[in-house]
């Protein structure tokens, strides 16, 4: 048997899925790392944490393809988080950890290439909104409170990169990945001469772009004998994670759109050249050089819930636990009980900050028309509506930018719970599809494996693979109160945004 093995590196583990030679899932391992918030906005990566689990990932699933009896590993690929920075010397000894896409601390310097205008035309080059998740901002912060790295730094990676460099001693970067990094010009695809004055940084300390298509066969004989395989086997650069979501669900024709939510979550369509929105709300990331996935990422998905659960549904979450049910699972059911617009309750998701559409660090959460008539279980409802508002409010961005959505197809945490599912379908009024397909992410990086290696000739090979599915159509009952409350939830939206600099700040000096 020839398999093939996808790698997902995430915010919080890494997954290694082993794939027949049908594209079938045989086995998977998922190693779970840290995230470091030591201080306020920061959120970090352990660099020895993330190696050890790539290597006890691949290892495990190794393990399971069995090569003593003539299988063969045929490539390894990957799909990984964007927008991460790791700074290093000039003998490539690391000068920070990883700096995640959650990290806000360069919130400042955002501000300030926001206000003095360079911003904007750095994003009509970069296609990468200005935001304190992206590279760019994150070089900013350094060179200005942390120059001592700043100047001693000669090498600048991310996540991906840095395994790669670990495991081959090489310094690429794919262009999907660097899309994100707000340094990369999308037009010329090459590392943006603006964007590098800016932060004062040379090409020369920013890997090669290659294509996704590129891969590594000489990996360091000691790894190859830790993970079990030959150091000869072609590791594949891969993709983004959010490209490779839109293609692991088949989500590559016009106006199909993929939303996932899982911690986060994002709404995204596939063009076939660069996009840019004048307005500055969507991003453009790669897949490849002939493939664009134009849409907008939110800070706020799954990760409300889970603080909704936690903070208001204790005794629930319990009461779950006691009978040996989910606890998703039995809150959906008490959301379920209230009608569609939670009786004019709404909840403004921004936890963590907002990235699209409004992209501000500062953004806080919210809820608005709260009277004596509303429970918890308006509370919990609200909070999935919420969510789903903002994704829509980042949808009519999109469908300004690249035109109507025709279908919608859903993946992620979200898409397992029949409630949401049909909430979606509501307050879009559209069909929501829910592929079966499994491992999404890591299937998407098998096949730009399958292509770099010549075994196929198209990324739509992948509408074979992805399964049967269930769609979720509209109810027109639920219309009314949607199409009544998106409109203030979005007007809301907007004028509490004139105080969120101001209840940040206060947070962040009487945090503890």
């Amino acid at each position: 048997m020839e398999y093939m093995v996808g790698v997902d590196i995430g915010t919080t583990s890494t997954k290694a899925v082993l794939f027949d030679d049908k594209n079938v899932v045989v086995a998977s391992a998922n190693k779970s790392y840290a995230l470091y918030r030591d201080l306020p906005d920061m959120a970090e990566e352990d660099l020895n944490e993330l190696f050890e689990a790539l290597i006890s990932a691949l290892a495990e699933v190794v393990r399971d393809a069995d090569l003593s009896k003539g299988n063969k590993i045929a490539a390894v690929s990957f799909s990984s988080a964007m927008h991460s920075l790791i700074a290093f010397d000039e003998e490539w000894k690391p000068l920070t950890r990883a700096i995640t896409w959650a990290d806000t601390r360069a919130v400042e310097y955002t501000e300030e290439l926001k206000a003095n205008g360079l911003g904007e035309q750095i994003y009509k080059n970069t296609g990468t909104p200005i935001h304190p998740m992206a590279p760019l901002s994150k070089l900013l912060w350094l060179k200005s409170e942390h120059a001592d790295i700043y100047h001693k730094a000669a090498h600048y990676l991310g996540i991906k990169e840095y395994l790669f460099h670990r495991l081959f001693g090489s310094n690429k970067m794919d262009i999907s990945i660097a899309s994100g990094t707000g340094l990369f010009n999308i037009f010329n695809l090459d590392w943006d001469e603006q964007a590098l004055e800016v932060t004062g940084v040379k090409k020369e300390q920013l890997p090669l772009p290659v294509e996704p298509y590129e891969y590594e066969d000489n990996m360091l004989e000691k790894y190859a004998a830790l993970i079990g395989i030959p150091a000869t086997t072609p590791f594949v650069y891969g993709a983004g994670d959010g490209p490779l979501s839109n293609l692991g669900v088949n989500a590559v024709k016009p106006g199909v759109a993929a939303i996932t939510i899982g911690t986060s979550g994002a709404i995204r369509v596939v063009s076939d050249q660069p996009v840019i929105d004048p307005k500055g709300r969507t991003f453009t990331y790669a897949l490849d050089k002939d493939n664009w996935v134009v849409g907008g990422p939110v800070n706020n998905g799954g990760d409300v819930f889970r603080w909704a659960r936690d903070n208001m549904f204790d005794a629930e979450k319990s009461t779950a636990a006691l009978l040996g049910k989910d606890s998703y699972d039995l809150l959906t059911e008490i959301a379920e009980r209230i009608p569609a617009g939670s009786e004019g309750l709404i909840f403004h998701p921004y936890l963590g900050g907002e990235r699209a559409p409004i992209w501000d660090a500062n953004a806080r959460g919210s809820f608005f028309g709260l009277n004596h008539g509303h429970t918890r279980a308006h509370m919990l409802r609200a909070v999935l509506e919420g969510i789903t508002f903002n994704v829509f409010m980042v949808s009519l961005a999109l469908e300004e930018v690249v035109g109507g959505l025709k279908s919608i197809q859903a993946t992620g945490g979200f898409a397992r719970s029949p409630l949401w599912r049909q909430m979606f379908a509501d307050i879009f009024e559209q069909p929501v599809t829910v592929p079966e397909a499994f491992e999404s992410g890591a299937l998407a990086a098998v096949i730009v494996a399958q292509k770099a290696l010549g075994k196929i000739d198209s990324l739509y090979e992948i509408e074979k693979y992805v399964g049967a599915s269930n769609t979720y159509m509209p109810d027109p009952k639920n219309f009314e109160a949607y199409r009544e409350l998106a409109p203030i939830f979005i007007r809301l939206s907007r004028q509490l945004q004139t105080e969120y600099q101001n209840i940040a700040n206060y947070q962040r000096k009487h945090s503890k």
